[in-house]
């Protein structure tokens, strides 16, 4: 007899505007969520499949549905580990796992995972990208002093410096998601410096990391489309400054907090990053980030609608997840 049943339901969740990176622009979300159902008690789990690396909404519903056997005959989070491979299939699973043992055992997911105990945490506020004065505009309407700016083409520096008259207190988070020229890049790093920039996140495409070596810098650099697991901190720390952990891409929360752990290790910062989704995707990272420097978990911002019992967003502040969404 099998000990839980495992339901997969496909999610499109449209946008309140296009969202748009150096790689292309989306106006919907597309989520696989995940239900484990043990008895009485229901775990729930959601992931974004990431184009960027070859998934897709079929792909990873198909992946999770391949495990179904295994995990309704009770497979444990540990194996889970190595029954899949990183990515978005094992972090609706993973998750749904976290969410279903608080659950059962009475006790929240934090102490589960031995995490601080929550509170709101401050999340950068993406700015899409656009042209300078659009994203100007979007920059006086965003809640908080921590903006993140989607970069990737030769206006970037008149970008950032249009952000910057609009909001001269703000801390800037550059991402150029692999998209800044790199002849264009030290000039940029040095300017943004005096600009209200914090950190620059993965400026060239994963795989050109050694061309960063040569730090430290004016700015902070931060891995992202580089970084997957843990398996990659090492590596990382040689060119980054920082690495940003998403649990799409590392499989969930439970390998999320190894690379969290391995990276203070290494001498690295952590942000911790989101994909564009709802509420049930972000809770996990949203209790991860209490063990990090800094937070980008809008992604809820971004849908016309959320979950019911969604993350709630204050000021540029986002409050822990409840019981009744997960955790």
């Amino acid at each position: 007899m099998r000990n839980r049943t495992l339901e997969i339901a496909p999610v499109s969740s449209p946008l309140r505007a296009a969202f748009a990176i150096s790689r292309g622009a989306k106006t919907q979300a597309h989520t696989v969520q995940v239900r484990l159902t043990q008895g009485e008690h229901a775990g729930r789990g959601e992931c974004v499949p990431y184009a960027r690396f070859g998934e897709t909404v079929e792909s990873v519903a198909a992946a999770i549905e391949g495990m179904r056997g295994a995990v309704e005959a009770g497979l444990g989070r540990t194996e889970l580990q190595t029954a899949l491979p990183a990515g978005a299939a094992r972090c609706a699973l993973d998750c749904a796992m976290w969410d279903l043992e608080a659950k059962q055992s009475g006790r929240p997911v934090w102490q589960l995972a031995d995490l601080p105990e929550p509170k709101p945490v401050e999340t950068a506020v993406t700015l899409s990208l656009d042209t300078p004065d659009a994203m100007a505009s979007a920059a006086l309407a965003a809640p908080g002093s921590l903006l993140k700016l989607k970069l990737g083409g030769p206006e970037d520096l008149d970008r950032i410096k249009a952000v910057h008259r609009a909001r001269p207190g703000a801390r800037l988070i550059l991402d150029g998601n692999e998209g800044i020229d790199a002849a264009a890049y030290p000039g940029l790093a040095r300017a943004a410096a005096g600009l209200g920039a914090v950190l620059i996140e993965q400026p060239f495409p994963a795989g050109q990391d050694e061309a960063l070596n040569k730090r430290p810098g004016p700015v902070a650099v931060c891995a992202d489309e580089s970084a997957h697991t843990s398996a990659d901190i090492q590596r990382l720390a040689r060119c980054y400054d920082a690495v940003n952990v998403k649990l799409d891409k590392a499989g969930g929360l439970t390998e999320a907090l190894a690379m969290v752990r391995l990276a203070r290790q290494s001498g690295m910062g952590v942000m911790i990053g989101c994909m564009v989704a709802g509420s049930l995707s972000m809770a996990p990272a949203v209790l991860l980030a209490g063990l990090a420097d800094a937070a980008d978990v809008d992604g809820p911002l971004w849908l016309e609608q959320d979950i019911a019992d969604g993350l709630v967003f204050t000021g540029g502040r986002v409050a822990q997840p409840t019981p009744a969404l997960w955790g």
